[in-house]
């Protein structure tokens, strides 16, 4: 049994408060939500589980131009009882890792001591704090576990020639560093079999934060039936085939709700200005976008099988989807596992034909079955991906790695909200 009071994890990556968040959202070419409700989950969870956390944490922001700020600043903020330092960088290309990297060892090197960390934990694949826990945190005995929400080096389509070859780079800095990590806690297990091979792992999916006010929402009802997505607006996350999909679906009480922010925005208005059925798509706050998505009457994930990453990626969206009461349509994404089948709407293929056959057995479904069938997905969610529940799976293998219990090593029911690759803060 692991002791009362988990191991004190310093917790290095791009938990922010949500004031900064708001602020980069307003300025950025990304928009790193996803990145954001996973740090704060993971926090959350650690602490429902008597892990104490401190945090540092640097601005999820794309380089400069895609992000105009260049001189971001060092301070102390505390949000839901947790205190954490920001750390400055010069945020152009080339220094944004070297001064990452000084920031850490300067402000990182001092908390490791001032706070008697045991585990620190590290956000992603990003080299500058991989390698200040291996150089520095594990000298001390600190435990470095990196949490691996996607690949390194996934290439942009507007990446040069030169950030090709420094993506490259940092591939081969981030693989050298992972071997040296004391585990890791991965998204998927082919993350952890590709990128940490022989390390200890937890393979932990998602934490179900629910929101307070879920149970209140009204059921789906009015004069129209949504069919809704919440996302990126981009062609690699299926937008386009999706809304190909919806055309070809009967019935004007139907409306096609799109959320979010993407190169296709602007298309998407154009096809809102063509067909009434489309709504123009919105790019809400959180507060607003929940109750949206518990009035739906289909919520849809259609992201393609047939990318490359999509072997090591589970869509956070899956989760809070279900977490909504709402049927869901989905892709057959190879990253999804397989307890979740029963409570999900698969596509036969993600074609445009593939969505629009499962999008219309959902919307056939007698009333009765399509509330049991969301109010199923919503309860499997909320009792087996709940924070405390996870964040006792957390403290477990910290604490087998720490030397607390034997445990080195945990399998099944997964854990953490993964961050879409286009968000990532690096």
């Amino acid at each position: 049994m692991t002791p009362p009071g988990g191991p004190r994890v310093t917790f290095l990556g791009f938990t922010v408060p949500d004031d900064v968040l708001a602020e980069i959202i307003a300025r950025d070419t990304i928009m790193p939500t996803q990145t954001h409700t996973f740090a704060w989950g993971l926090v959350h969870a650690l602490r429902a589980a008597d892990c104490p956390v401190h945090l540092l944490s640097a601005a999820p922001v794309s380089g400069w131009p895609g992000n105009r700020q260049v001189r971001f600043r060092a301070g102390h903020f505390r949000q839901d009882d947790v205190d954490g330092h920001l750390l400055a960088f010069v945020n152009l290309l080339g220094l944004k890792h070297l001064t990452r990297f000084v920031a850490a060892w300067r402000t990182g090197g001092r908390a490791l001591r001032d706070r008697d960390t045991e585990v620190l934990l590290v956000h992603g694949v990003h080299s500058p704090f991989l390698w200040f826990g291996v150089l520095r945190a594990r000298r001390r005995g600190v435990r470095v576990v990196p949490v691996l929400t996607d690949p390194p080096g996934v290439a942009l389509p507007t990446d040069g020639r030169l950030v090709r070859l420094l993506r490259g780079l940092d591939v081969a800095l981030v693989r050298a560093a992972l071997a040296r990590c004391s585990g890791v806690i991965a998204l998927t297990p082919a993350l952890a079999d590709d990128f940490a091979p022989g390390r200890p792992r937890l393979v932990m999916e998602g934490i179900c934060g629910v929101d307070p006010a879920a149970d209140d929402r009204p059921a789906s009802a009015g004069s129209t039936r949504d069919i809704v997505y919440a996302g990126g607006l981009s062609r690699a996350y299926g937008v386009d085939r999706l809304v190909e999909a919806f055309r070809g679906l009967p019935g004007d009480d139907l409306r096609l709700c799109l959320y979010g922010r993407g190169e296709l925005a602007g298309w998407l208005r154009e096809q809102a200005a063509v067909d009434r059925r489309v709504v123009p798509p919105e790019l809400l706050p959180r507060a607003e976008l929940l109750p949206r998505l518990g009035r739906a009457a289909v919520l849809v994930n259609p992201r393609p099988v047939d990318q490359d990453f999509v072997r090591w990626s589970f869509p956070s969206k899956i989760i809070e989807y279900l977490a909504a009461g709402v049927p869901v349509v989905s892709t057959r994404l190879p990253g999804i596992p397989p307890d979740y089948a029963p409570w999900l709407s698969y596509a036969e293929s993600d074609t445009a034909d593939g969505l629009r056959a499962a999008i219309g057995r959902v919307l056939d479904l007698p009333v009765a079955q399509a509330r049991a069938l969301g109010a199923g997905g919503a309860r499997f969610v909320r009792e087996t991906r709940e924070p405390a529940a996870q964040g006792r799976r957390m403290r477990d293998f910290l604490a087998g790695l720490t030397g607390q219990t034997g445990l080195t090593e945990q399998r099944g029911a997964p854990a953490v909200v993964g961050a879409t690759l286009p968000q990532r803060p690096d």
